[in-house]
């Protein structure tokens, strides 16, 4: 039963993410934010809300390190694994000012866990410093990204119904939080089961399923040959997973920090996150031949969990 659970969670999340997304974009359009700063916030943040239900159901389960393994293994699989597939089928690239302002703040944050992973434990006064950053940071993102204007919203977003907007809005959450329930429920069990810890869960099925929307997210705007809503998607998603989830998660219940952590997937998490950010700064950009590399790097990450 625990499987069912864990699959009809990744179900609900899935679908829950892809409403939550599709309403709070459709919203956004009727309040002219501009594009970037819709992908940043409204779609980067709102495809986070699967890793964010499942980090605080995690913690209130007495399961912080399912939060942890989530937040650091989706922000791993946001980049090798969504930016990767983004890649192969359409070339990224991002020259806007904000990007590359929101580039180098998902470094510091990432930066900044990697060093609190060596305390042990992410308490309450950790917590707070988050939340109080991601705040921070939002109203700076806001005042600055306003005065460009607002962005091109995809037509049929755009023209949505109140009443359809919030319909969006309430039946995603609903689905996330039954989703989140679920997820955290079966994995847990499937730790057990298997007789590994709720780290390696949190950081395989627990990530990769909270990822789905972002997946989705992405390779929708790759198709579209929308780089800097791709990219914006994955940037806004891996603040927020730091800065909020892990921020609330902490003010909830203190996390432990495995030695696993410390060892491997802190250091994966910040190599990964400083390579993407070089590449982009750089005005490399990210062509086939690179999302091919990233997704073999997934790859070999994956088989360390063996």
């Amino acid at each position: 039963m625990e499987y069912v659970f864990v699959a009809t969670g990744l179900v609900c999340l899935f679908l829950g993410g892809d409403w939550l997304v599709k309403g709070a974009i459709a919203l956004s359009a009727k309040l002219g934010l501009p594009t970037f700063l819709i992908s940043l916030t409204v779609v980067g943040f709102g495809t986070s809300m699967p890793e964010l239900l499942v980090s605080v159901r995690a913690a209130f389960a007495n399961a912080p390190g399912i939060a942890l393994g989530n937040v650091v293994g989706s922000n791993i699989a946001n980049i090798l694994l969504i930016i990767g597939l983004a890649a192969v089928i359409a070339p990224m690239s991002s020259t806007s000012r904000s990007s590359k302002r929101d580039l180098v703040v998902m470094l510091a944050a990432t930066a900044m866990l990697a060093m609190m992973l060596y305390v042990g434990t992410i308490g309450f006064g950790f917590g707070i410093v988050m939340v109080v950053l991601l705040a921070l940071y939002l109203a700076f993102a806001y005042v600055q990204d306003c005065a460009i204007g607002a962005g091109e919203i995809e037509e049929g977003l755009a023209h949505i119904t109140p009443v359809r907007v919030g319909l969006l809005l309430v039946s995603g959450m609903g689905l996330l939080a039954i989703g989140a329930d679920l997820l955290v429920r079966g994995a847990t069990v499937v730790a057990a089961d298997l007789g590994v810890s709720n780290a390696i869960i949190g950081l395989t099925v627990v990530a990769v399923g909270t990822s789905l929307p972002e997946l989705a997210t992405s390779i929708a705007a790759a198709l579209k040959r929308q780089s800097d809503i791709a990219i914006g998607n994955v940037i806004g998603s891996n603040i927020f997973n730091i800065l909020g989830i892990l921020g609330l998660t902490a003010l909830i219940s203190p996390i432990p920090v495995a030695e696993r952590f410390i060892v491997i997937d802190g250091w994966t998490m910040l190599a990964t996150t400083a390579i993407l950010v070089a590449l982009l700064l750089l005005g490399r950009g990210i062509g086939r031949m690179m999302g091919t590399l990233f997704l073999v790097l997934y790859a070999g990450y994956m088989i360390t969990m063996a």
